[in-house]
């Protein structure tokens, strides 16, 4: 047998295994190591390219933009875990209450603040079917529609930013697309980051709130029944605006604070994510009871301190420094030393209330999967170059008709298949790597391609029958939910999804036009 022959059907036995439900990263490593030492016994693979492991680890462990990923898993377990979701739900469901589909108007925007400060998909699903699955049942709302509302609007913290999914995958697209340019003989590319990952994926993101929100829209008209309204408008409670100022205003502020700060380029990812921890454990600290001013202060600190240094040069060892950044400066030590009060009243008040143990061992959890998935994709895909794999593929993409576009058809098919079975993850560490360097050959804008796998990875979560937002949704539904209820609920969102893959890429400047406005 061929080496490119034994290195598609590594893939195969690969894919097999997962859907056995071995472990990833020991699936992904094994079956390379196996898969290599019988290429080295058939002559087909030299074992001296496993020498180049360490080097590849060791530039998983140097990579500065891989640390916003514990961070970021951090800011959104504590936002879960600080019951944050719980009140922002109630004061939504109040707000729209009024209205046919109101509480499923509800749901989505606070799938869509949640996912802009967690983007944690498991989360993000769990937390609001415990919350508003028994309020949107009570209230009278199809089974099928209640499921269908919470799975998709769960699982927006694969596609709006800051998003874990799309941290990975920036990381994995910079070597693709420098190693594509390479291939085609360009050795000084315009580099693609996580950061123009952000912007491209942020109007696709409200794209799919959009036509999530214009789906109940339908359903309310069509079938009024499925969706009735939670309140009569008299019912609000009088201090409704007061409720949603105090509840919505702070995670705002976080919102804005980290995604502004990306997108404005004053910080980078990982920066970001840092200070998205920090705000997060200050509205823990503020929602776990006592008094919220020492809290508060220290996030308009915080806030102020982004802004700082944005707009002044705090150095203090130039040789001339002008006397409005040394007011700056001052003016950010003072902000710093407020700042560090409240955190410190805030990190005492969590771990009081057991929230903070919790957190950090979620955290510990969480990234330790990511990252033990991501050092065993590294041998698998060094042992699938070594057979000649890449060559493979890009022999078959090269035959496919339609060119460019066939190719791209076919990877989007492919990843959409393979959803159906695997998780995100696995499809960002085995595929990509494999299909990316080749497509972005072909004159591919990589922000484009990073978009549409990223929102192909969302329909991901929702495809029955091995979807995971179905999965986390039916382990917190009642017995009267069924499970068929839930995929019947799911089926329209789906098509969303497929509709919003397509105007994406039917109109690729949805994706690309940001990034070139804030850092072209």
């Amino acid at each position: 047998m061929g080496a490119e022959s034994l290195s598609l059907l590594m893939f195969v036995v690969a894919c097999g295994l997962l859907l056995a439900g071995f472990p990833v990263a020991f699936t992904l490593a094994g079956t390379a190591l196996g898969f290599a030492l019988a290429g080295e016994v058939l002559g087909v693979f030299d074992m001296s390219l496993m020498g180049s492991l360490a080097s590849r680890y060791f530039g998983v462990m140097v990579n500065e933009l891989l640390v916003a990923v514990p961070l970021f898993v951090f800011m959104g377990v504590m936002l879960e875990r600080a019951r944050i979701a719980e009140q922002l739900l109630e004061t939504m469901g109040l707000l729209f209450g009024g209205l046919r589909g109101g509480l499923g108007y509800s749901v989505v925007l606070v799938g869509m603040l949640l996912a802009a400060s967690t983007g944690i998909v498991g989360a993000t699903v769990v937390t609001m079917g415990l919350l508003s699955l028994p309020t949107m049942l009570r209230a009278g709302y199809s089974p099928k529609l209640t499921a269908g509302v919470i799975s998709a609007s769960g699982t927006l913290g694969q596609i709006i930013p800051p998003s874990i999914v799309l941290v990975l995958l920036g990381d994995i697209l910079q070597g693709s697309y420098a190693e594509a340019q390479r291939a085609i003989g360009n050795w000084a590319p315009d580099p693609v980051s996580t950061l123009d990952l952000f912007a491209g994926a942020f109007i696709p993101g409200m794209i799919l709130v959009a036509l999530y929100l214009g789906w109940i829209m339908v359903k309310s008209i069509t079938d009024p029944a499925s969706c009735p309204a939670l309140v009569a408008e008299g019912e609000r409670p009088p201090d409704l605006g007061r409720r949603v100022f105090t509840v919505l205003v702070p995670p705002a502020v976080l919102i804005l604070t980290v995604l502004g700060s990306i997108l404005g380029g004053v910080a980078t990812p990982t920066e970001a994510a840092a200070v998205g921890s920090v705000g997060a454990i200050l509205l823990a600290g503020g929602r776990s009871g006592g008094n919220t001013s020492s809290t508060y202060g220290a996030g308009a600190a915080l806030v102020a301190l982004v802004v700082l240094t944005n707009a002044f040069d705090l150095r203090m060892q130039r040789d001339v420094v002008p006397i409005t950044d040394v007011a700056a400066f001052i003016a950010a030590l003072l902000l710093a030393g407020i700042l560090v009060w409240g955190l410190a009243i805030s990190l005492k008040r969590t771990f009081a209330a057991g929230i903070l143990g919790e957190v950090t061992q979620g955290t510990i959890k969480i990234s330790s999967m990511v990252f033990v998935i991501l050092l065993g994709a590294s041998v698998f895909s060094l042992v699938f170059r070594g057979f000649g794999g890449d060559n493979l593929v890009e022999s078959i993409f090269k035959s496919l008709p339609g060119g460019t576009f066939g190719a791209m058809l076919t990877v989007m098919v492919v990843m959409f298949v393979l959803g159906f079975f695997l998780d995100f993850i696995e499809i960002i560490f085995v595929v990509v790597p494999i299909v990316g360097p080749v497509l972005l050959q072909m004159d591919i804008n990589p922000v484009w391609f990073g978009v549409m796998i990223a929102i192909n990875l969302q329909t991901s979560f929702l495809t029955p029958p091995f979807g995971f937002a179905l999965f986390y949704l039916r382990g917190v539904a009642p017995p009267e939910v069924t499970t068929m209820d839930i995929y019947r609920g799911v089926a329209p969102f789906v098509l969303i999804q497929i509709v919003g893959l397509i105007l994406v890429a039917a109109f690729p400047w949805t994706a690309t036009w940001l990034p070139g406005a804030l850092f072209k």
